[in-house]
């Protein structure tokens, strides 16, 4: 089969960009260029030939038959009229299939003089006095020398090469005039030269993009210097840039693996970024984000897209095989609740690459800086656009820092902990971070229950006796609001507990839940997690969620349903507690195991009947960790001088697992 070689005529830095690309998708490339300096420009690399020698048509077409590529690419100059006819001419003929690289028109710029040719630009200046900045080019110098005083008032940038100096000395330019550089240029040299030289009016051709014509541009209204800009001699048909990728990636089938940054910009202020970051973002071919982090992190006349969900972004990198350096800018740091963690995911998955990931200033450590406190000793937490236990956070943390999405988000969270008791800790609120109508509230909780502000805020609370409860179950009777309600007992509570072997995220159910004393204990426990307490009477409905108000208990949601009802619609349960069966144990177990086949399993029986029943479904189904314990608690009660033990009804905790097999 014959191998695909593609045959660029190139004199323009997209035309080198496209052989790079080219070359690296392993496409054979031969380069034909007009000058030793554009060979130099050239990488040296597999897969890329060059030549040097000026070809008129007939040698073109000799040339094209010997190479006998797939594909010509005219990636000439704009204005190289000329040499582009001679290469549509010479594929013609040689019938192989011509495709143009054109650049991309720039906006036109207010206030500038637009001529139709360099002559036009000369018989302009006639009519002015003034120095002028020609960077043109060294071929249509010779036309300025048309001017009276030429030599005091042209000041030429050229390129550095021997042979441009000469020519360039012959018409008189030399010393102070002759400006031998290499661009292309940034909008601060620009500038630079400007103010140096004394520039009244540059002549400029309309390059487009890649040679610099936005940054001559902003450089001319920046030093108040009058451009005078030759326009395209006309509007070419082809493909840009992006185009001509695309269209040849589609045509070969290349795989698209390009340099991707994942980029913190911290809080979102440019002030904010790291200096890795700033120079990640300049460097992009393409920025990615959502708007508020683009107007921070862009440069004038920078490709973006706006996006930041991560299927968005991973498409539009797809469809656009053209950028192989893309940044993807978000706020903050990566690592924290951040975007970063499901676009890594899907970058490796669909594209195949490893992105490379730059941390950026936290708005946790800005906020502190700020309060000047350390967060050494905080719990980290976000509230936007998910469900955190804040009380729990509170209880156990000497401070807490919460992002929020919304003025509502930091009501909610002082509501509840103004009603677990935690009103009077002291609460600051940081707007805006970063910005220049950055603002930092401070206050008690309570007085944020009703706080109107901006929608993404950080929040910190100081609880300076956090972290000092006890880590164990344990609570006391004495402590619920108990009723005329049954309540198991703190002892069998906590050897019950034990058995449900809780984790921090874990699944409960209490069924029978009665006053809520498991289940509020089991929230405590599994603080990550969520207790769904299932009781069918209304007054114990009511003491447990006046429990739950009082132990700050923000994971438990009651359900008011005679158990087997409601439970199909909650969760997967990890650990079940049944206190209270109703008759109904073989029902209940029946849906939880069809719920979780390896959900764990503990049962309080006060009546043998109880315990019959909890054996025999035991024995019909597969179960490990069986274990039965009788706990006898008696309790001392104290007469005049004397301590009298007083005994309570024997209970029999039953715990075990469901194996995976289920049912025999």
């Amino acid at each position: 089969m014959k191998e695909d070689r593609i045959l660029i005529f190139a004199g323009t830095t997209e035309g080198r960009r496209l052989a790079e690309y080219l070359a690296a998708q392993k496409i054979q490339v031969h380069v034909c260029v007009a000058t030793e300096y554009g060979e130099s420009l050239l990488p040296q690399a597999d897969h890329i030939t060059i030549s040097h020698d000026r070809m008129n048509a007939e040698e073109m077409k000799c040339f094209i038959r010997e190479y006998a590529p797939s594909l010509v690419v005219d990636a000439t100059h704009p204005y190289a009229k000329e040499v582009t006819e001679n290469i549509r001419q010479a594929c013609a003929h040689t019938q192989v299939h011509y495709e143009r690289l054109v650049r991309e028109s720039e906006q036109q710029a207010e206030g500038c003089v637009y001529v139709d040719s360099v002559k036009a630009a000369v018989e302009y200046l006639r009519g002015t006095q003034g120095n002028v900045l020609v960077t043109t080019g060294s071929k249509e110098l010779e036309a300025f020398a048309a001017l009276e005083d030429y030599r005091e008032r042209i000041y030429a940038r050229v390129l550095s090469t021997a042979d441009v100096a000469v020519k360039c000395e012959k018409l008189g330019l030399s010393g102070r005039h002759l400006i031998c550089m290499q661009g292309p240029f940034s909008t601060e040299m620009n500038v630079a030269l400007l103010h140096e030289f004394e520039i009244d009016y540059m002549v400029t051709k309309e390059s487009g993009a890649a040679g610099g014509f936005r940054q001559k541009c902003e450089a001319a209204k920046l030093a108040g210097v009058r451009l005078v800009i030759v326009g395209r001699p006309q509007e070419e048909e082809g493909h840009t840039y992006g185009e001509m990728i695309r269209m040849l990636s589609g045509r070969f089938g290349f795989v698209h693996q390009p340099e991707v940054t994942v980029a913190g910009i911290g809080m979102g202020g440019a002030d904010g970024f790291t200096r890795e970051v700033r120079k990640a973002c300049d460097h992009a071919e393409l920025l990615i984000g959502a708007g508020r982090m683009l107007e921070a992190s862009a440069g004038k006349g920078q490709a973006v897209y706006q996006a930041y969900q991560p299927e968005d972004i991973v498409a539009y990198i797809k469809e656009h095989p053209e950028y192989g350096n893309v940044v993807v800018v978000l706020s903050g740091d990566p690592g924290f609740y951040s975007g970063a963690k499901k676009l890594l995911a899907l970058l490796e998955k669909e594209l195949m690459i490893k992105a490379r990931v730059l941390p950026g200033i936290s708005s946790p450590a800005y906020f502190c800086a700020k309060l000047g406190i350390s967060w050494d000793d905080a719990k980290l937490v976000s509230v936007h656009g998910r469900k955190q236990n804040i009380p729990a956070a509170v209880r156990r943390h000497k401070k807490v820092l919460a992002l929020t999405g919304s003025s509502e988000d930091i009501r909610m969270i002082c509501r509840k902990l103004t009603d677990a008791g935690y009103g009077k800790l002291t609460m600051h609120i940081g707007e805006n971070l970063s910005y220049e109508n950055e603002q930092i509230i401070h206050g008690k909780v309570e007085e944020f229950c009703s706080y109107e502000g901006e929608k993404l805020s950080l929040i910190c609370i100081e609880n300076p006796q956090g972290g000092t409860e006890p880590v164990t179950h344990g609570i006391p009777d004495a402590a619920f609001v108990r009723g005329d309600v049954p309540m198991t007992k703190e002892e069998v509570r906590s050897i019950s507990i034990s058995r449900l072997g809780l984790r921090r995220d874990s699944v409960v159910y209490d069924i029978g839940a009665g006053t809520g004393s498991v289940s509020v204990e089991a929230a405590l426990q599994a603080e990550e997690g969520h207790v769904y307490a299932v009781e069918i009477n209304e007054e114990a409905v009511s003491l447990i969620e006046e429990n739950c108000r009082r132990f700050g208990v923000d994971n438990l949601t009651v359900i008011h349903e005679k158990a087997p009802d409601g439970l199909e619609m909650l969760p997967e349960p990890d650990c079940v507690f049944i206190g209270g069966s109703k008759g109904n144990l073989a029902e209940i177990l029946n849906v939880i195991i069809k719920k979780n086949p390896h959900v764990r399993v503990v049962i309080n029986a006060i009546t043998l009947e109880t315990l019959s029943q909890a054996i025999e479904y035991c024995r019909s189904i597969q179960i490990s960790e069986e274990e039965i314990v009788q706990v006898n608690i008696a309790k001392s009660r104290q007469l005049g001088g004397y301590h009298m033990m007083t005994g309570q009804n024997p209970v029999y905790v039953i715990s075990f697992t469901c194996n995976e097999e289920g049912k025999k």
